[in-house]
């Protein structure tokens, strides 16, 4: 399986319909359903097409010419240009939004969709009452009706660009399956595809290599891997009769299991589920675009019936008529379609340079409203690798000396805790002896020979097997650590034990500064972990956590985030394994580390492509910040139409003071320029996870 630590690899499920995707594809981009079965390249081709229709629908409009003081070139048929191309930019370009526009209406949830489309339809009617010569108005809207598809499309398919959200949690979830098996047959093994395996059927797993299936080891004895299930950084020990799970990986031996559950009832599949359920079950929280856009269309509906009653009142149909169509075209804000887009295209932009990559708009939008992080312990808070800790010896020995006797002993030895215990030799510049005829002991521990003595590493059963019981002087250290959780290593030499040597997962330096500056941000921390309660309470006490869930069966970490929220709390999650998924989906903001795995990162609606949490602090500025900008520029898309929607209806006609439809376009124009320059400002946010405070 792929570690991404970088931007790729994360945006190639785009039409990936796997089950329990709709419900969450309907709100990836935009909450109420308007995007969904749009993807980026259609509002892409569309745009480009839109455009470059424009261009002669705009120069050849007798009110641009009229406005820009030209005179467009007359020729026959010259007149016809803006009506038929405008219709094919309406037919084409116009299409999302006409159907979107349908949809909010039949789920009665108006939002930008239906305010674009009726702006639009309306336009487009009105430009042809005019061109064929009906009723003897001027209403030529085909330029207005052309630049408002044009800058709608690049609105909607800038935000898609941004968010690629990709959606592949249970296509990475499956890849954890080998696609073969070793199927062990009378006459050896052969090589079947998964798909082919049932149950009793005894596979052959070799050393390295991932379990295509449930079942029970029936011969051998290897360390699993287990952490992409469980979360749970030690190897686990699985000997005959024990039970091992699809999708972990046999790390030192090879064993033969026999299969007890295959396909759909398998471990994995369970969380496949959870993923599912849980993704469906995502709150459908609007977004904040969606909400201005349906009290922009009320606004603009309500003001066009108002406009038409109170002219026709004043006995003019035709003028009635131009005024309510000018009201619902103008009503349209082109800033409110670029406002939203352009603050989400920059902040994902900001964030992917600060190693921050937002897969799903509602989660940079929630992320301002968070009560608590939930961290994910093991390779999260800490590294998820083993490291030396402290040191015991007996007859008040030198602990280098044991150290480097250690070391030495281990050389030989893949395993993580050898290769925490040479690296701590190492770094203390130790001289380390020479060790010959190394053996592994399975489940044990190793020996080996040093200067002709014979010496032994390893736990509690070494001890056992040898009949051996530990000095006072060792034994009161190991009580200590063994109680905080630490994995205690016994050295011994022949039949004497020379000392001990305990080992913890290694918490990251950054982890501290991340939980103080959420604390400072008033955020609560709280910490989840397959871990023992021992080891929990020791790293949360180190790292000043406000609350902590230990010994969380995988299944049940997405319970713990429902506990959370049921309290009435906002929960971002950050996790990095299998195991965390469920979790992700089911948190209001799930954050991925990026050194985790593919399905965490499917599931998450943020992924950090490195592995420091303070770039969680990163997530937050900016949705603090992003927010701010959206509401500005909302607050100023709106008050252009909240203002320029009665002067457009002529309430201070009385006064001689009209607005009339080219002026009202000129000033939506301006206001889009206003609306994206004010979105370029959050470039000088500075999201450096180092510079956290």
């Amino acid at each position: 399986m792929q570690h991404h630590g970088t931007t790729t690899g994360h945006h190639h499920h785009e039409n990936h319909a796997s089950p329990g995707h709709g419900a969450r594809d309907a709100h990836a981009v935009h909450t109420s359903g308007q995007h969904a079965g749009h993807s980026t390249a259609m509002f892409k081709n569309r745009f480009w097409t839109a455009l470059a229709l424009s261009i002669p629908v705009v120069y050849f409009s007798p009110m641009v010419g009229h406005l820009l003081g030209y005179m467009p070139p007359m020729f026959p048929g010259s007149a016809w240009i803006p009506p038929v191309l405008g219709t094919v930019i309406f037919l084409y370009g116009g299409q999302p939004f006409l159907k979107g526009g349908l949809r909010e209406l039949k789920d009665r949830r108006p939002g930008m969709m239906l305010l674009i489309g009726m702006a639009i339809s309306v336009a487009f009617v009105a430009s042809w009452v005019t061109t064929l010569g009906i009723g003897g108005f001027d209403l030529d809207f085909w330029w207005e009706l052309a630049l408002l598809v044009a800058i709608m499309l690049l609105g909607h398919w800038i935000e898609m660009r941004a968010l690629g959200s990709a959606q592949g949690a249970l296509d990475a979830l499956a890849a954890l399956l080998p696609d073969e098996a070793e199927r062990v047959t009378p006459t050896g093994t052969e090589t079947v595809p998964v798909s082919e395996l049932s149950e009793g059927d005894i596979v052959l797993v070799r050393s390295g290599a991932r379990l295509p299936a449930d079942g029970r080891v029936l011969e051998g004895q290897a360390e699993f891997d287990e952490s992409m299930i469980t979360g749970e950084s030690k190897t686990v020990s699985r000997s005959p009769g024990d039970a091992v799970v699809a999708g972990t990986v046999a790390t030192d031996n090879s064993v033969r299991v026999r299969v007890t559950a295959v396909g759909d009832n398998t471990a994995l599949a369970g969380i496949q589920r959870l993923v599912a359920e849980a993704q469906a079950s995502s709150s459908r929280a609007q977004a904040l675009a969606d909400r201005a856009a349906a009290f922009l269309f009320y606004f603009a509906a309500g003001a066009g019936v108002l406009t038409f009653v109170a002219w026709t009142l004043l006995g003019s149909v035709p003028e009635a008529v131009a005024r309510t169509v000018t009201v619902l075209v103008i009503a349209c804000p082109h800033a409110l379609g670029l406002a939203i887009p352009l603050v989400i295209a920059i902040s994902t932009e900001q964030a992917a340079r600060a190693g921050v990559l937002i897969k799903n708009r509602m989660a940079l939008e929630r992320m301002r409203t968070i009560d608590v992080v939930l961290f994910d312990k093991t390779g999260t808070l800490t590294t998820g690798e083993p490291e030396l800790k402290d040191i015991a010896t007996s007859d008040g020995g030198s602990r280098d000396g044991l150290l480097a006797l250690a070391a030495a002993v281990e050389a030989d030895s893949e395993h993580p805790v050898a290769r925490a215990i040479v690296r701590a030799a190492r770094q203390r510049n130790l001289n380390i002896p020479h060790a010959t005829g190394f053996t592994s002991l399975t489940g044990r521990g190793v020996r080996a020979s040093v200067d002709g003595r014979t010496i032994q590493v390893g736990g509690p059963a070494l001890l056992r097997e040898l009949g051996l019981s530990e000095p006072d002087s060792v034994a009161s250290s190991t009580a200590g650590w063994m109680e905080r959780g630490a994995a205690v290593l016994h050295v011994v030499d022949g039949d004497r034990i020379l000392g001990a040597v305990s080992l913890e997962d290694a918490v990251r330096t950054e982890s501290r500064q991340a939980v103080a500056a959420l604390q400072d941000r008033g955020i609560k921390v709280a910490m989840v972990t397959g871990d023992a309660r021992q080891v929990a309470e020791a790293v949360a006490a180190e790292l000043h956590i406000d609350e902590v869930f230990a010994e969380v069966l995988p299944a049940d970490k997405d319970k713990k985030v429902a506990e959370l929220q049921a309290r009435g709390l906002k929960v971002a999650m950050v996790g990095d394994g299998v195991n965390d998924s469920p979790a992700l989906a089911r948190a209001e903001v799930g954050i991925a580390i990026g050194a985790g795995t593919d399905v965490a990162m499917e599931s998450a609606g943020v992924v950090l492509a490195g592995n420091d949490p303070r770039a969680v602090l990163s997530m937050v500025d900016l949705s603090r910040a992003s927010y701010r900008k959206m509401w500005q520029n909302l607050v100023w898309a709106t008050g252009y139409n909240v203002i320029s929607v009665p002067l457009a209806a002529g309430v201070l006609a009385f006064a001689g003071v009209v607005l009339s439809p080219a002026a009202a376009a000129v000033l939506m124009s301006a206001s889009t320029i206003v609306v994206a320059l004010n979105a370029q400002l959050l470039r000088r946010i500075r999201l450096n996870p180092e510079q956290v405070r």
